[in-house]
């Protein structure tokens, strides 16, 4: 097996998922993929002084923010409910994004929380 390919099968173990970027970069350029990954695994994956879950709290909330694409939000929610967190303090970490990211952020995040955890939708009723 290939160098690249046994990286990019370490890194989905480690993390639980690999994003469409890691698969790219494994083929094209391993090197930064690794740079990358070191960082990340450092910043995020290792626990020092925040937990897991406290630490996904926080990557949804800078997901949302920064309006990362919708199958990230929803990779960390899962992720997020697999180390504990509720639906409703990953909804309630969404929602620190409105003041400062506003609705169009916001909505994004909504939508991912809810295609995850299933929140029901109320219809307005006809008139």
């Amino acid at each position: 097996m290939s160098e690249a390919q046994d990286y990019i099968d370490e890194l989905a173990r480690r993390r639980g998922y690999a994003f469409r970027l890691h698969k790219i970069l494994a083929g094209a350029d391993l090197d930064l993929l690794k740079a990358m990954d070191g960082m990340v695994s450092q910043a995020y994956l290792t626990e020092r002084r925040l937990d897991k879950r406290t630490k996904e709290l926080l990557f949804i909330l800078s997901l949302t923010v920064m309006r990362a694409p919708h199958t990230q939000i929803v990779t960390h929610i899962k992720l997020a409910l697999a180390a504990g967190a509720t639906p409703e303090e990953i909804l309630e970490a969404i929602e620190i994004a409105l003041p400062e990211a506003g609705i169009v952020a916001f909505q994004g995040g909504v939508q991912a929380w809810a295609e995850v955890v299933g929140a029901p939708e109320i219809e307005p009723r006809a008139d």
